[in-house]
Formats: C-alpha cells, structure tokens, sequence
C-alpha cells in the first residue's frame, strides 16, 4: 500500500525570512498595501511504500528524511501529516 505524507517547513520563529519580506515589499509596490506579512514555506507531498506487515512506521521514516536533508533543523520547524 502506498501512503502520502505531507511536509511543510517554515522557519522558527525569530528567524529572519528574506524571501518573505521581499515578497511582501513586492506586492506592496504592486498596490497591495493591505498585505501586512507574508512568511515564506515549502511543502513536499512523498509517496511510500508502506511495508505495514515489515512494522514500517512511515512517520518515523519521514522524520529521519527531514532530519537529514529536507529540513535544517537550527532554522526550520516542520509538520508531517498523513494525507492518505
């Protein structure tokens, strides 16, 4: 069975987020003096092989690729959720 997990890394709070202003001062000079921030994110959707009856904690696998590579984990905070 295949299951999809869902990513999204934004970074901690305090961090400064330079794509985020520059968007939010773009959309100002654009006219859109309304937008008060805008925080920059990634979101990754990954497919798995879910070997269920090998004990495959797929959660656990998606922490470990976040932990390693998808994620920096001095500037990033991150959310997995299974989507089906």
């Amino acid at each position: 069975m295949t299951v999809e997990v869902e990513v999204t890394i934004k970074l901690k709070r305090g961090v400064t987020d330079p794509e985020g202003e520059n968007t939010k001062k773009a959309l100002n000079l654009l006219g859109f003096n309304n937008v008060h921030s805008v925080k920059s994110m990634k979101t990754f959707r990954i497919a798995i092989e879910d070997a269920e009856e090998e004990g495959s904690d797929v959660k656990y696998e998606v922490e470990e690729m976040c932990k390693k590579l998808l994620a920096n984990p001095v500037i990033h905070d991150y959310k997995i959720s299974v989507v089906k």
